[in-house]
């Protein structure tokens, strides 16, 4: 598979010039961002269940 830029095929798109390795790279962060959000929830719930327990 290549690793070429393509255009953006809607018009909206092409005028904020857009590319698909964009979009590759935002879903990258976003899935990056998620696992930075459920370990953050994680440990804030682990540290209000340790506190009730005290």
């Amino acid at each position: 598979m290549r690793s070429r830029a393509v255009p953006a095929s809607h018009p909206l798109r092409r005028q904020l010039k857009l590319t698909r390795t964009d979009r590759a790279a935002n879903a990258k962060r976003a899935e990056d961002s998620d696992v930075k959000l459920f370990i953050l929830s994680f440990t804030a719930f682990f540290v209000c269940f340790y506190t009730f327990l005290l």
